[in-house]
């Protein structure tokens, strides 16, 4: 039987952070708890999380630091946490490499189901037996395999959220189809995103310093409508 998936909670209200526990343990998860930014990167050699929920306002090392400092040494998904609703804090947030935002207050039941949501977002789903029904799209010097989450460019895997592989494997699947931003946050974000465009261009500025332009393919953006994956014959 598998272990259970770990999830570590950074508030330094403690109060808070015992009740996300309690719900997150309700659902099987088992939950470790810091109050402060310096004492993440400790917590994630010895309680190695597959998720991290994250508050902005902590003492001394900010959220904003943690997230850029978690990010640029391990892939596990972030959800930030935050009293602050607007959207620069937002995109500030998704931009460091955050996967998902949730605001204070919030409810224990879609708590939980984002925590679920991107738990599931980004773990490898099991190989089929049959590769065909694997979700693999493929151009030159360039794999994306939305089974197994990874993607191969220019021989290299290059580790990327869940939400950036999704969003380039949903373009690379339909080449030179135009995607206004509307439709990509219907597509990859779902319902509570909508409205929120500016969710799209930080993805596609994440992709595009990731997967450069390629003499056969590029990220295209189409102004004032969308994006598109391009391929030249």
């Amino acid at each position: 039987m598998a272990g259970k998936q770990k999830i570590l909670i950074v508030d330094d209200d403690n109060n808070i952070a015992e009740l996300i526990s309690l719900y997150l343990t309700k659902e099987c998860y088992e939950t470790a708890i810091v109050n402060d930014g310096e004492s993440v990167m400790p917590e994630m050699e010895s309680f190695s999380p597959n998720l991290i929920l994250l508050d902005i306002m902590l003492p001394g090392m900010d959220g904003y630091q943690v997230c850029r400092e978690v990010r640029a040494n391990y892939s596990v998904p972030i959800i930030m946490l935050s009293a602050k609703g607007e959207v620069f804090d937002k995109v500030l947030g998704l931009e460091l490499g955050a996967d998902d935002y949730i605001e204070k207050p919030f409810d224990s039941k879609e708590l939980v189901a984002r925590v679920k949501a991107v738990l599931r977002r980004s773990k490898p789903a099991v190989t089929a037996p049959e590769r065909s029904n694997e979700k693999c799209v493929e151009y030159t010097d360039l794999t994306i395999n939305l089974t197994n989450y990874s993607v191969v460019y220019m021989g290299e895997t290059v580790d990327m959220p869940p939400k950036e592989l999704e969003l380039l494997y949903f373009l690379a699947s339909s080449p030179n189809h135009v995607f206004t931003r509307e439709q990509l946050l219907d597509q990859i974000w779902g319902y509570e995103y909508m409205g929120d465009t500016r969710t799209v261009d930080v993805h596609i500025k994440r992709l595009r310093e990731k997967i450069k332009d390629h003499a056969n393919w590029k990220i295209s953006t189409i102004w004032g409508i969308g994006y598109k994956f391009e391929v030249r014959n």
